[in-house]
């Protein structure tokens, strides 16, 4: 284990546990040889006490969230909750989706991403979890009229969805009709802002822009970029993953450097092992994309060609 990985460890419980930790773990943290010359005292340095001397695990009953200031994701690794367990093949079956999402919720995806026609099945599948849904919009060319984007987004969120990935059209994008693509961005982005305000408990709708990189000239992926920050978008994102090519640590560097800080990155498109997420999340990558979710959070190989 990493210093790195203990850290995580150590800050992550700090966060979520409360002053019952000190009885729980007793005198014998404060006694560990390898604990000298460090601050023992409170949660924090128990905590780190036991990760020094070999400690990877903590049992702090996830099962009975009033006992602790946590819920049962909270303590999960920070790379599944930077991953979109995705399934948006055309053949995709119910039995399929229900696969999904109960993958989802044992490794606590941050979301699963389907098609609009399973998102009130994903949603009734994911009710009560951390886990969102998330679907797509004008997939998988981007070329839909701007009216029908929008009135997809909104049947999508009254479904359940609460992220939604729009596919930019790339044809006007590569014809210079700037204007064209910044509004049938933002006739999405203004879609579910509306759509937010009618739901219950007003949470933010998650909009995403797929740029489908690898069909644009750099020059054209620093223009969408900006065109999807200046249209309100929440993110940037590089492929569907039906195209000629997927996301780059390149491209991800690129549009990191475009947005800057406020906006997020995703990376999608032939993301199939734990070492490319890492390299992607490296380069900038806020969120991922992928069919391979549990082989990447696991370190296995994949054959998954999404």
């Amino acid at each position: 284990m990493t210093e790195h990985e203990k850290q995580q460890i150590v800050d992550r419980l700090k966060a979520r546990l409360d002053g019952g930790v000190h009885q729980s773990m007793g005198s014998g943290a404060s006694g560990a040889s390898s604990g000298a010359g460090k601050d023992t005292s409170g949660a924090h340095g128990r905590l780190s006490t036991l990760v020094d001397i070999g400690a990877s695990r903590f049992g702090v009953c996830a099962d009975q969230p009033e006992r602790y200031s946590f819920a049962s994701c909270d303590l999960a690794p920070p790379l599944a909750r930077m991953i979109d367990h995705t399934a948006l093949k055309p053949d995709v079956t119910q039995d399929q989706i229900r696969e999904l999402c109960k993958e989802a919720r044992t490794y606590c995806f941050a979301s699963v991403c389907v098609n609009p026609c399973h998102v009130a099945l994903a949603s009734e599948m994911l009710a009560g979890s951390p886990v969102a849904v998330c679907t797509v919009i004008g997939f998988p060319f981007g070329a839909s009229a701007t009216e029908v984007k929008a009135l997809e987004a909104t049947c999508a969120i009254r479904d359940g969805a609460t992220e939604v990935d729009m596919v930019m059209n790339v044809g006007l994008m590569k014809s210079g009709q700037y204007d064209t693509v910044e509004l049938d961005i933002h006739a999405v982005v203004d879609a579910a802002r509306a759509a937010e305000s009618q739901r219950s408990n007003r949470g933010h709708i998650v909009v995403k822009v797929i740029l489908e990189t690898a069909l644009l000239t750099d020059e054209e992926k620093v223009i969408a970029s900006v065109l999807a920050q200046n249209a309100g978008a929440d993110f940037v994102k590089t492929s569907t993953g039906f195209s000629s090519g997927g996301a780059t640590a390149a491209d991800i560097a690129l549009m990191r450097r475009v947005v800057g800080s406020g906006m997020g990155v995703k990376a999608s498109g032939g993301v199939r092992t734990k070492e490319d997420a890492e390299l992607m999340i490296a380069h900038g990558a806020t969120r991922i994309g992928a069919s391979a979710s549990v082989a990447i959070l696991k370190g296995a190989k994949t054959t998954s060609d999404y």
